[in-house]
């Protein structure tokens, strides 16, 4: 498994040679994402933007995410990541977005999605893909291991594209 650090290089290889642009929108982790790939110097020929949309109403201003969808299946869910990864590639201008919302405790969750549900979504305007995680441990760890998978999963849909 590499290091936070390495699939961040990796990212930046893949973006580079794709001559992608990049943009985050996240929710439960507080902009964790844009930071990991902002820790390389030269990440601003790749990286375009990060947003952090952590009310409902940020999602609906800024994203663009349809009010019908966030009352119909809740923030934390396969259609609003979706909706997300859409809105941060309109709103920056970017080729491929990673967008991430979830319960990351210690309250908030309900049975149907408990402390540690996290939907994560990759993709542009036109495709995207979605998954659901479940974490464990506490605040922190639920929002570290939610930055691990949104940057593999972004550097998986990078190794696909190039």
């Amino acid at each position: 498994m590499l290091t936070r650090l390495a699939l961040v290089q990796k990212i930046a290889e893949q973006a580079t040679t794709a001559n992608y642009q990049l943009a985050t929108a996240e929710s439960c982790t507080g902009g964790g994402v844009a930071k990991a790939l902002t820790e390389i110097a030269g990440s601003s020929a790749w990286f375009t933007s990060g947003l952090v949309t952590y009310s409902n109403q940020a999602k609906k201003n800024l994203l663009k995410v349809d009010e019908a969808s966030l009352e119909k299946h809740g923030a934390v869910s396969e259609a609003v990541v979706k909706a997300m990864v859409k809105g941060a590639c309109k709103l920056a201008k970017a080729d491929l977005a990673v967008a991430i919302s979830g319960v990351a405790g210690p309250a908030g969750g309900s049975a149907e999605k408990p402390v540690g549900t996290v939907w994560l979504a990759w993709g542009n305007t036109d495709k995207q893909l979605a998954e659901v995680f479940h974490f464990t441990g506490d605040r922190r760890q639920v929002r570290e291991a939610s930055i691990d998978k949104a940057l593999e999963g972004l550097l998986a849909w990078l190794e696909k594209s190039v």
